[in-house]
């Protein structure tokens, strides 16, 4: 059965699905549903490398992305109807299949699925917007070849755009950008353009052009073949293509001309037929925008407005076209040798069992059926019955169940090939691990960065009873998001959750009560604050202890120093050490009195950042010294720094992007300058402003409230993780006094 086949069957299924039947053709019809869908499992499991595409659709909030996967999921025949995000029918979209997603309209879980369009696979990952989900969109990038980065036509290129675009950035990913929402009043996608030109650096150029905006938004025009794409049908399945209408052409060939441009200054072979005016094809532009598109050193850019079902199917044809297959990608690895030292090995994307396999876990969730755990396969082949071997615990695990994902649902395979995503259940491992067939081999792939939580609150069950559920909520939530910690705090005797913002630790509060049946109390947002040194101090402290029979010696000498302001929030060790004066089998107990010390600061009773622990000399007892003896020493040495050198407190700053009607924008620029916020830019357009300003995150709370208030409901906004910056003294006075405080408190109790 061919795919074309298969998708009609698809088509006319939901077609008759409509229809008022009897018992017998309704059994009649499921029956064909059931076998056109088993050939298109079947049809989708086996495809040459060149035939597979692994995409990634991020943008910044409200852009569109769950709306757009899920025409892609309708178009390609992997779903019979539409539901929206914010629907009247309590469905809601395929890839929300949280309760919480669709009663709040926001993606919080990164969704996987794959699917058929014109015989390539294409496995699609739909990721969260928001900020504080942000690595769920980290770890998606991390093991995808391609990405959509999805744009508004209104909103243009927001504070979590420019955040993706440094994750793409980061792992080096090729994307295509898709503005999207053209029926929306006061959309305008030249502007959209020119800021990706100046926020993000892009070099990028139309594709396609718009064929009327707003409510007159009637299709595109696609620049390489100079035709006109009309979407018709009751869901724009049907595409009538026509002669460019009479009044674009000159801005038609104005918009190509400059297309072929852009491209000529990347691309060497477009750039030398451009030179000598040759004639350059369709084939010649297509060619040049996939070779730059592959190198990041061009943007295509589509457009669209998913939501009334215009320019989806000209979007995936833009993905097979200009996006990498697996094969085109360099995939490395690293090899640890017995000398200490790693050697780079590149990953052969064959699809076949020649090469042993390789596989990185992406993601931990909790299913049904136990721990569910996201793989992507990088080289070899994987089936059932198999026993892969994690190389950082060394454990061996054998594969009992293969599945492919689609949403929530789970769909059995016998094998899976480089270049798939699949799920295995029963795996005990972390996020970023390494998975082998070979035993004992020391392949790791690079993890996955995991950015350092900013907001603070403590949690406790409201009834005692719930402590067992809440543990094993707090267990399993821990597990699945690296950004969600947990601590006990000893001296204020409570449990303190740390994430990457209110709505984080809040949806986690909600998902406990939900999933496992324990309300919780959550106190008052506590930042994540760090203290700093501000010049360099030396130290030589000697530990020396003897109370009969073996004691302890050891000398450490060296000097601590603050780190440069771009690495305020690192922790670094550096042994400078000659000769044997401090030996080296005691070395790593001096590193780890060092970071214990760093947990927390004498200033403000908060954890150390940005300090450099250079040791350069010390000296040794040859029955006394042992590596307790020097971790102890390196503690007490890091006592004396903090009592004799001069320390700061440090606060996150957030970049704060405010978006409202231009008659409230003086009362707003007040409520930043007495939240202490620094005013980065404005923007106007069409009686809106946009201002970017950076706040301290301490100052941010319960702003939400004041903001809607003084713009009557208008105002909007958003804001994400900038840089670690010192705080006002007043500020650091206030942290002093109040831990001075509770160290008071605990002391009179302790008498």
């Amino acid at each position: 059965m061919t795919i074309t086949s298969v998708l009609r069957c698809q088509t006319s299924f939901t077609r008759l699905s409509k229809l008022p039947l009897t018992a017998f053709e309704s059994s009649f019809i499921f029956k064909v549903k059931v076998r056109c869908m088993a050939s298109y499992e079947k049809y989708a499991e086996h495809k040459p490398i060149d035939k597979v595409r692994n995409i990634g659709i991020s943008a910044h909030i409200d852009s569109g992305k769950t709306t757009l996967t899920e025409r892609i999921l309708f178009y390609t025949g992997r779903i019979s109807e539409m539901h929206e995000v914010r629907g009247k029918d309590n469905v809601g979209a395929v890839m929300d299949s949280m309760e919480l997603e669709r009663q709040r309209g926001i993606t919080i879980q990164s969704a996987a699925t794959y699917t058929l369009w014109k015989n390539y696979n294409i496995n699609i990952i739909d990721t969260p917007g928001h900020v504080d989900f942000t690595v769920e969109v980290e770890r998606s990038l991390r093991v995808l070849d391609g990405a959509i980065l999805v744009l508004c036509a209104v909103g243009g290129v927001q504070s979590q755009t420019m955040t993706v675009n440094r994750q793409m950035k980061r792992y080096n990913v090729p994307c295509l950008a898709f503005i999207n929402k053209l029926d929306r009043m006061g959309s305008s996608p030249t502007r959209v353009l020119e800021q990706l030109r100046n926020k993000l650096k892009h070099n990028t150029a139309f594709l396609q052009l718009p064929i009327g905006l707003e409510s007159e938004c009637k299709g595109v025009v696609d620049l390489i073949h100079r035709k006109a794409l009309y979407f018709e049908g009751n869901f724009g399945e049907v595409i009538r293509k026509d002669e460019v209408p009479q009044n674009m052409k000159s801005d038609v060939e104005a918009r190509r001309q400059e297309l072929i441009e852009h491209l000529s200054n990347v691309d060497d072979a477009l750039g030398e037929a451009f030179l000598t005016e040759s004639n350059i094809s369709e084939k010649d532009i297509k060619d040049a925008i996939r070779r730059t598109c592959l190198k990041r050193t061009f943007t295509p850019v589509l457009l669209g407005t998913a939501l009334k079902n215009k320019g989806v199917q000209p979007l995936l044809d833009a993905v097979l076209d200009y996006l990498p297959n697996p094969g085109e990608v360099e995939n490395l690895a690293f090899l640890q040798k017995k000398e200490g030292e790693s050697e780079k090995i590149l990953l052969n994307p064959e699809r076949s069992s020649k090469h042993p396999f390789v596989g990185l876990a992406f993601k931990l969730e909790a299913g049904k059926f136990g721990q569910l755990t996201y793989f992507r396969c990088y080289q070899g082949m994987l089936k059932k019955t198999d026993t892969i071997h994690n190389t950082r615990t060394a454990r061996k695990v054998r594969v009992a169940r293969l599945v492919r994902l689609h949403s929530n649902t789970m769909e059995d395979v016998n094998e899976i090939y480089a270049g798939d995503i699949f799920a295995l259940f029963g795996v005990d491992c972390a996020s970023g691990d390494t998975f082998v067939t070979e035993k004992n081999s020391s392949l790791s792939m690079e993890s996955i960065y995991v950015p350092e939580p900013v907001v603070s609150m403590s949690i406790a069950p409201k009834n005692t009873k719930d402590r067992e559920n809440f543990s094993k909520a707090i267990a399993r939530f821990t597990k699945e998001d690296p950004t969600y910690r947990y601590v006990w705090d000893n001296e204020n005797k409570e449990t303190i959750v740390s994430g990457m913002g209110e709505l984080h630790l809040e949806i986690y509060a909600q998902r406990m009560e939900r999933e496992y049946n324990c309300p919780v109390l959550l106190g008052k947002p506590k930042v994540a604050f760090r203290e700093t040194l501000v010049s360099p101090i030396q130290f030589d402290y000697l530990h020396k202890r003897q109370s009969g029979g073996a004691g302890q010696y050891a000398r450490v000498i060296g000097v601590l120093e603050p780190l440069p302001a771009h690495k305020n929030i690192n922790i670094e060790f550096s042994d400078e050490t000659v000769g044997t004066n401090v030996p080296k089998q005691f070395v790593p107990g001096i590193q780890k009195g060092f970071l214990t010390m760093c947990e927390k600061g004498l200033l403000s009773g908060h954890k150390v950042a940005g300090v450099k622990f250079r040791l350069i000399d010390g000296a040794n007892h040859i029955v006394d010294s042992s590596e307790f003896a020097f971790e102890c020493a390196a503690q007490g040495a890091l006592r004396d720094c903090f009592e004799n050198g001069t320390w700061q407190v440090l606060e996150p700053i957030m970049l704060v992007e405010i978006t409202g009607p231009e008659e409230f924008q003086g009362s707003v620029m007040g409520q930043l300058n007495r939240r202490k916020g620094i005013i980065v830019s404005i923007d106007s357009n069409d009686g809106w402003f946009t201002i970017y300003a950076e706040v301290p995150l301490n100052e941010m709370f319960g702003y939400s409230g004041e903001l809607r208030s003084s713009t009557q409901g208008k105002g909007e906004f958003t804001m994400e993780y900038s840089r670690y910056s010192p705080t006002t003294a007043d500020v650091q006075e206030q942290l002093i006094t109040r831990y001075q405080e509770s160290l008071g408190i605990i002391q009179k109790k302790k008498n």
